[in-house]
């Protein structure tokens, strides 16, 4: 049997929910339900935070669980960020499904986006952040100043393209 649960700990707990929507309380459960937090309110406390910024959009969700009060905070992926910056009308998931974006952002997006991302990026300096950041913009099927994503990989690495330094 597992110890008994202590109330005073904090604890971390990551879901990856769609926002703006109310979570199935059946998925949350295993999750927060041995922490002695309600599913339903927890799942309810979420979509009211993703509500505003991540409505229809697939974002992971940090919950901060202290004395028995989840505190709810959004961690962006770089795909929902990419996705948002593509300003893009927002959709109904159940009717819409295997989205293409086609959209076109900014260079200046793209290195808005790296510099948040850049605390949780494996590269050595902004300018491989910035790459990751094109490589998923490749995934989400958007280009970037008019031309395709691989191509700005490219001009970045010859040197054409310059990234400021942090």
């Amino acid at each position: 049997m597992p110890p008994k649960f202590d109330p005073s700990q904090v604890v971390d707990v990551y879901v990856r929910v769609t926002g703006g929507e109310v979570g199935a309380a059946s998925s949350l459960a295993p999750k927060i339900g041995p922490i002695g937090l309600s599913p339903k309110k927890v799942g309810e406390d979420i979509a009211k935070e993703t509500a505003k910024e991540w409505k229809g959009l697939r974002v992971t969700v940090k919950l901060t669980v202290e004395n028995r009060q989840a505190k709810v905070s959004v961690v962006p992926s770089a795909a929902a960020l990419v996705i948002k910056a593509l300003k893009e009308p927002e959709r109904d998931r159940k009717k819409t499904k295997n989205i293409k974006h086609n959209g076109n952002i900014s260079l200046d997006d793209v290195i808005e986006i790296a510099c948040m991302m850049r605390p949780r990026s494996m590269a050595k300096d902004l300018v491989g952040t910035v790459k990751e950041i094109l490589g998923t913009c490749v995934f989400v099927g958007c280009t970037v100043d008019g031309k395709d994503p691989k191509d700005m990989q490219q001009e970045i690495s010859d040197g054409d393209v310059e990234i400021p330094s942090e």
